[in-house]
Parts: structure tokens; C-alpha cells; sequence
């Protein structure tokens, strides 16, 4: 293990995690309202001279592949597909030298119409958040009736063959917490593979609480309703889904179980906000500012120490069943998944 920040060049902590899966946040927008997510009248929007260009993201994840070890690039918003310079992004970060694996995290609205342009431009594959296969209850969730256009985004992923493509779905208490199965069912039917999502305080309004979530262990009997689940033998590594073969498989289902099983000593993610800050973790409460370092003229060199620094004084977990622990000042959709 490193005895200082960086001292082998990678993204380390003080604890021996490397970081070498980087999420970008391209926007903190989305065309969406999702009740979990942010209030019906939106959130007060970064400022465009506040929003990193698209040259100055590609710097910066170029920083991090090139001299930082990055080898996994995940693209998320807010809602990235309505950043105008997805594709020129997704196409300069295919071309570094060593080549990253390019993904995408989004809502599935319009990416029937953006999936070939993606593929061709070398994103990979995708994820596509969906908490429910009821019309009504996804207008109700996302206040926009938009569930064919989103069931349109994963055909046209799958058309265009960024495989493979997976589904997140977050289960919430007195709304869709009976859906899993069907989810699932989904799924297998379509060749997509589900990740169900215990949801976490990263919500605009500060409303989560532990009693309504809808843990790990009631998805799992859940779908075993329907299902037959056994635990998958393959390693899972720093994979944030624990996976389950369905009826004996190859087919598999995921659950996420970031509040009730957190995977905190086997991370392996850095985080780019769309205003240019590095956040250790999804829960932190403090950022390290890039673009201010950027726009001043550092160079690659210093860009990569400051991300280094960063990076070493993550902590050991987020901390959510501390008595003390403060959900962070920005919700999920200014932070990135």
C-alpha cells in the first residue's frame, strides 16, 4: 500500500483502494422529476460558464486514464444524453491510448434516436434506469408520461449493440415494491439484465428515511416469489451488485445494497461533477476543485496531484448508519450515479 498520496502514480487511499472507475457527470439537467430524485418544479441549475466544456472534460478523464490508471469511464447527469457534445466526448475518450471502457448511465429518453451514434462513436454499453413497467405509476414517479419513449431507448440500445444492457431500478415503499418480478420477468424476456437498487439520501428534499426504504433482503424474497435464486459463484470484485443466478441460470439478477450491505472497503470509484469537482464518494460532504486549477493553467502534472490528494483522504465508509452522518448538500442528479 502507498505510504503517501499517489506515490505510485494511481488513484490510492489511505485504506489501499485503487479508484480505477471513473463517473462523469455531464449535466446536472434532466428532462425528468422523479419523486425520489428532485421536487416537481425542478432544482436551481448550474450556470453554463459554471459547466466544465467539453474539451475540459476530455482533459480531465484524458488525466485520468493516461496518468491516473482509469480504466473504466461512465458517463452520467443529471440526464447526459441532453448534453449536446455527448458523442464528440464519448468519441475523444474512446480514442485514448490505453483505451477506457466507455458506458452511459441514463433515463433511455431519446436514445433509440442517439444508440448508433453512440455505438459508432465507441461507447460500449449502457445502463437504463426504469422503476416501473406501469404507465400510470411512471407518471406518477417521473410527474412526465414518458414510459414508451424510455422502453424505446432500450430497444434501440440493444438494437445497436451496446451489450449489455442493463436496467436500475429502485423499489419504493407503497408505490412499486410489488414490481420486482415483473421487472425481472421483463428482462429475461427482452435479454436485458436487472440491477434493483435499495434507495439512498441523495434525494433534493432530504425525505429519505430507513423505515420506508425497501431493503436488500425484502427485493430478494421478493422475487423469489416468482424466481429461483442462488448465489452466483463468480467473483464479484468491486462490483457494487451482489448477483444472482435466476433458475439456475446463465441468466442473473442484481441487487445493489449500498444502505443495508455496503461494499465501502472494495470501492473502486473516482467522481467528476459537471462543474469540474472530484468527490471520494457519492456521500461526501466535501469536493476538490479541478476547474478552478484547470482555467488557472495547470498542467497535466498538477491536475493529476490534486486528483491524487483527493483521493487519499477518502473515507472508510459513507458512514449512513452513523449517528452523525449528513446526507450531502447536492442530490444525486448534481452528482452523477
Amino acid at each position: 500500500m502507498s505510504l503517501a498520496p499517489g506515490a505510485d502514480g494511481v488513484l490510492v487511499d489511505r485504506y489501499g483502494r485503487v479508484a480505477r472507475d471513473l463517473r462523469v457527470s455531464l449535466t446536472d439537467k434532466c428532462n425528468l422529476r422523479c419523486t425520489y430524485c428532485m421536487p416537481a418544479e425542478g432544482l436551481p441549475w448550474l450556470a453554463g460558464p459554471e459547466l466544465l466544456t467539453d474539451e475540459e472534460i476530455v482533459r480531465l478523464v484524458r488525466v485520468a486514464v493516461e496518468r491516473l490508471g482509469v480504466t473504466e469511464v461512465r458517463f452520467t447527469g443529471g440526464e447526459p444524453l441532453i448534453r449536446p457534445g455527448l458523442v464528440d466526448i464519448v468519441t475523444a475518450v474512446a480514442a485514448l491510448d490505453p483505451r477506457p471502457r466507455v458506458s452511459l448511465t441514463t433515463n433511455g429518453i431519446g436514445l433509440d434516436r442517439l444508440a448508433p451514434a453512440l455505438r459508432t462513436a465507441g461507447l460500449d454499453r449502457v445502463n437504463v434506469s426504469l422503476d416501473t413497467l406501469d404507465p400510470g405509476r411512471f407518471t406518477t414517479l417521473t410527474r412526465r408520461p414518458r414510459l414508451d419513449a424510455v422502453l424505446a431507448g432500450l430497444a434501440g440500445a440493444a438494437a445497436a449493440g451496446l451489450s449489455p444492457v442493463k436496467i436500475n431500478s429502485v423499489l419504493m415503499r407503497g408505490v412499486n415494491q410489488d414490481e420486482a418480478p415483473a421487472l425481472l420477468r421483463f428482462a429475461l424476456d427482452h435479454d436485458y439484465q436487472l440491477r434493483i437498487i435499495e434507495q439512498m439520501p441523495l434525494d433534493a428534499q432530504h425525505g429519505w428515511a430507513r423505515e420506508t426504504m425497501v431493503t436488500a433482503e425484502e427485493i430478494l424474497a421478493s422475487l423469489r416469489t416468482a424466481f429461483d435464486l442462488s448465489p452466483d459463484p463468480a467473483e464479484r470484485g468491486a462490483a457494487p451488485a451482489e448477483t444472482w443466478l435466476v433458475d439456475g441460470g446463465p441468466a442473473r439478477v442484481g441487487v445493489i445494497a449500498s444502505v443495508t450491505r455496503p461494499f465501502c472497503g472494495d470501492c473502486d470509484r473516482t467522481r467528476l461533477t459537471a462543474d469540474g469537482q472530484v468527490r471520494a464518494c457519492l456521500f461526501a460532504t466535501e469536493e476538490s476543485d479541478l476547474r478552478a486549477a484547470l482555467r488557472a493553467g495547470a498542467d497535466d502534472d498538477e491536475l493529476a496531484r490534486r486528483w491524487r490528494t483527493a483521493m487519499w483522504g477518502k473515507r472508510a465508509g459513507h458512514g449512513i448508519d452513523d449517528p452523525t452522518f449528513l446526507q450531502p448538500t447536492r442530490p444525486m442528479s448534481a452528482i452523477g450515479g
